[in-house]
């Protein structure tokens, strides 16, 4: 048994295995946590994955209806384990991301014929319904209905996908801006003093109102300057636009921006609130690991991931 980079999540509640086994969470996961091996496969960190990740509030039916799939997923695996020997649970998770990558795309080589076999004894097909029934429900529970298209059945939701859409990026990309405001919205519940206990009988009276905070990820810098553009950008004052404004900005620099010059190149009174608030929104999207961040000359600087 390994010491190390297993994260045991104690929570007994069959609704928290059907978010966490969402692509919402998946995703949020792929891009907070880290990379590991020749592979770069991804590394699950509590810290920065299930410490930041804003779990739905939900209401009755939409708990009962995820409390269902999870007791199902976790019925179903386990049967289909004991039924076959040769069958892992990494097995039944690769055919079921090859069987989503052929539904979506049929130049793509058919199953070989031992993914056939898994497919077969892991009822593989079952899985993907279970898993799609999941991400359905639990993007419903956050009342982000319109995503579902987007990403409901698509490749890489288990695994990193390199290669995607166009819309699914962009789907993808628009998930992870949400889960950063929600992110930033239940930081300032916190600071009210407002925590969503996921077992409050036990969390409340050992923490309190402790909010974890965030380890940020540095990295070197260079100067720039944001390119010319023709059209100063307005200031949203829609959170999330800000969030998204802020975001294609850093896109478009070149190399590593301070806080100032993003300010500096939209339209309006450039303010100190308005200074504050994109400072805000930069140390947001490091936390949810969207950006990086580090210092040259004593000034911090973000960029995107390349």
């Amino acid at each position: 048994m390994p010491d190390t980079k297993v994260v045991a999540i104690t929570l007994s509640q069959p609704e928290a295995l059907s978010v966490l086994s969402s692509r919402v969470h998946i995703a949020f996961a792929i891009a907070r946590g880290g990379r590991q091996g020749v592979g770069n496969d991804p590394v699950y960190q509590h810290s920065d994955t299930f410490n930041c990740f804003p779990f739905p509030s939900l209401n009755p039916a939409i708990a009962e209806q995820l409390r269902a799939l999870g007791e199902r997923l976790d019925t179903f695996r386990k049967e289909r384990l004991a039924e076959h020997d040769f069958l892992t649970m990494t097995d039944m998770y690769n055919v079921l991301e090859r069987l989503r990558e052929l539904e979506n795309d049929d130049e793509l080589p058919p199953l070989t014929d031992v993914e056939r076999d898994v497919h077969q004894a892991g009822l593989i097909s079952i899985l993907k319904q279970i898993h799609d029934d999941i991400d359905r429900t639990v993007l419903a529970a956050y009342g982000w209905e319109d995503l579902i298209p987007s990403l409901v059945g698509r490749p890489g939701a288990t695994l990193p996908l390199p290669h995607k859409s166009s819309e699914q990026a962009m789907a993808e990309d628009e998930l992870l801006s949400r889960l950063t405001l929600l992110n930033h919205e239940r930081a300032a519940e916190e600071k009210q003093g407002l925590v969503r206990w996921l077992r409050p009988e036990y969390q409340s009276g050992k923490l309190g109102i402790k909010v974890p905070v965030a380890v940020e990820e540095h990295a070197g810098t260079l100067d720039v300057t944001l390119p010319d553009i023709l059209e100063r950008p307005k200031w949203p004052t829609d959170g999330l636009e800000q969030i998204r404004l802020v975001r294609d900005l850093l896109a478009k620099a070149p190399s590593p921006a301070a806080p100032d010059v993003i300010a500096g190149i939209l339209d309006g009174r450039n303010t100190s609130r308005r200074r504050e608030r994109i400072a805000e929104v930069l140390d947001t999207l490091v936390a949810t690991g969207l950006a990086r961040t580090g210092e040259h000359e004593g000034q911090k600087r973000y960029f995107l991931p390349r």
